[in-house]
C-alpha cells in the first residue's frame, strides 16, 4: 500500500469524531515543530515560524509565517473536521420492552441513515469535568474502543416492502441499543465514560458524544486501488492539506501558508469554530500585525492571496449515470475535481479554476470538473461562506467519492495521492 494511503487510513482510524480529528492534526503538527498559540495571549512571530491555534477543540488553524513582506499574502487550504452522524442527547438512557436499553440520539448533518443499521458502533467525543474555576471546566477526550452499540434493522418478515423504499423516523428507527436484560437507569453512559477516563462519575458535568463505526479504514479492489472508510468527507482533504503543509514547511515562501480546518460545515458553518465566523479573519489579521504589517498591509495581503476550499466531490457512479451532468462527471482515479456552480454555491470562477488547473499541471497530475446535473440540487461548502467574510480569490475542489455521507464512503487511492501533489505544489509557491 502506498505510504500516503497507509497514513490516511491511520489518520482516519485515529479520528472517529471531530474532536479526535483536530487532536490528530495537532499531534502531527507538534511532531513537525509547530507550536501552539492561544487566542487569549499576546502573539510574537517572526518569518518562518510554525504555529497553530485550536478553537473549541474541533477546529484547528496552522500556518508557516511568510518570509516576505507582510503584504505578500496568504496561501490557504481550507477543509472541515466534522462528518454527518448521530449525537447523544442529554438524559439519553431509554427503557424498552424486553429490558433493553436504548440511547436517545439526534441526527447531525445529513447522513445516509440506513447505512448505520446493523453494524458495531461506539462512542467518542469530549467530556467536561468539574474544576476549581467554574468558567473553565476541565476537558478530556474519550473514545470507547470496543463495539458498544448497534442500531438493529427491522426484519424483512415484518416489512415485506422494505426493499421498495423504507421511510425512516429519526426518533424511532435510529435509536442505538446499548444493552438487553439490563436495568435502564439514568447515568449508565456517564458511568461508562467515567470508567474509561478513570474519573468519578460525579465529576462529569456534561459531554459532547457521537456515535462512530468501529470498522477500520481499508483498501479494496483488484489492485487495492480504492479506499473505504467513514469520514472520508472531509478528513481525506484534511489529511491531504496537512500532508502538503508538512512536506513544504521547511521551504521558504514569501507568503504565509495556512491550513484552516473548520468544524460544523455539515450544519451550515454558523458556529464560532465554523467558516461563517470571523475566526480565520482574526488569525490572518494577527499574523499580519505580528509580522510588522498595518491594516492596509492586511488588505493588500488579502488581495494577493489565494484559497483552495477542499471538500470532496461526487464521483461518477456506474449504476446511476442519469444522476450526473452529461459532460462533467468526474471518475474515481482520474484526479481531483474543480467544482463549479452557476448559482455561486461554490466560489470557483474561470480565473480560480485556471489557477488550480495549472497547479495540477505543474504537479503532473490530472484534474477534472464537477458540475451538478441541472435537475439535481447540490450542496454548498466552505468557499462561498468564507468569501462572504474575507474577499479571497479561490477555488472549490475535492477528490471524488462514492456514497458521500454514508457511514462508509469510497474514494480512489490515486486521487488522494494526486491531491497531495497538487496541494504541495500550491504550498511550494
Amino acid at each position: 500500500m502506498n505510504s500516503h494511503i497507509t497514513d490516511l487510513c491511520r489518520f482516519l482510524d485515529s479520528s472517529p469524531v471531530n474532536f479526535f480529528a483536530a487532536e490528530s492534526v495537532r499531534q502531527r503538527l507538534e511532531q513537525h515543530g509547530f507550536a501552539r498559540l492561544d487566542m487569549r495571549d499576546s502573539w510574537s512571530l517572526k518569518p518562518g515560524d510554525r504555529r497553530y491555534v485550536t478553537v473549541n477543540g474541533t477546529a484547528i488553524f496552522a500556518f508557516v509565517a511568510g518570509t516576505g513582506s507582510p503584504a505578500a499574502g496568504f496561501h490557504i487550504i481550507a477543509a472541515h473536521s466534522d462528518s454527518p452522524g448521530f449525537r447523544i442527547k442529554p438524559s439519553c438512557e431509554m427503557p424498552g420492552d424486553g429490558s433493553s436499553v436504548r440511547l436517545n440520539t439526534e441526527v447531525y448533518g445529513g447522513p445516509i441513515l440506513y447505512t448505520w443499521f446493523d453494524r458495531p458502533l461506539s462512542l467518542a467525543g469530549r467530556v467536561m469535568l468539574r474544576s476549581s474555576d467554574p468558567l473553565h471546566p476541565r476537558s478530556r477526550l474519550v473514545r470507547i474502543d470496543r463495539p458498544l452499540l448497534v442500531i438493529p434493522h427491522l426484519a424483512i418478515h415484518f416489512n415485506r416492502a422494505v426493499n421498495e423504499g423504507n421511510k425512516l423516523s429519526k426518533q424511532k428507527d435510529m435509536l442505538p441499543v446499548l444493552a438487553i436484560d439490563s436495568e435502564c437507569r439514568k447515568g449508565i453512559v456517564r458511568d461508562i465514560v467515567a470508567e474509561a477516563l478513570d474519573e468519578a462519575p460525579g465529576d462529569i458535568i456534561d459531554y459532547d458524544l457521537s456515535l462512530y463505526t468501529t470498522a477500520k479504514a481499508a483498501t479494496v479492489g483488484l489492485n487495492d486501488e480504492m479506499v473505504c472508510s467513514g469520514r472520508l468527507d472531509d478528513l481525506s482533504m484534511v489529511h491531504a492539506g496537512l500532508s502538503a503543509l508538512l512536506e513544504k514547511a521547511d521551504s521558504d515562501s514569501a507568503c504565509t501558508r495556512v491550513l484552516a480546518v473548520f468544524d460544523n460545515e455539515e450544519t451550515g458553518s454558523g458556529t464560532k469554530q465554523g467558516a461563517a465566523s470571523p475566526v480565520l479573519e482574526h488569525i490572518l489579521r494577527r499574523v499580519t500585525a505580528c509580522l510588522g504589517g498595518s491594516d492596509e498591509d492586511y488588505m493588500r495581503a488579502v488581495a494577493a492571496s489565494f484559497m483552495v476550499s477542499a471538500d470532496n466531490a461526487h464521483g461518477f457512479h456506474p449504476n446511476y449515470p442519469e444522476k450526473y451532468d452529461p459532460t462533467n462527471h468526474p471518475a474515481l482515479g482520474h484526479g481531483p475535481c474543480i467544482k463549479v456552480n452557476a448559482n455561486c454555491k461554490y466560489m470557483t470562477d474561470a480565473d480560480s479554476a485556471a489557477v488550480f488547473a495549472q497547479l495540477c499541471e505543474r504537479a503532473g497530475v490530472p484534474c477534472q470538473y464537477f458540475v451538478n446535473h441541472s435537475d439535481v440540487a447540490g450542496g454548498s461548502t466552505l468557499g462561498n461562506i468564507l468569501t462572504s467574510k474575507i474577499p479571497l480569490r479561490g477555488v472549490d475542489m475535492g477528490a471524488p467519492l462514492w456514497a458521500m455521507h454514508s457511514v462508509c464512503e469510497t474514494g480512489s487511492c490515486a486521487d488522494h495521492n494526486y491531491t497531495i501533489a497538487a496541494f504541495a505544489e500550491f504550498f511550494g509557491l
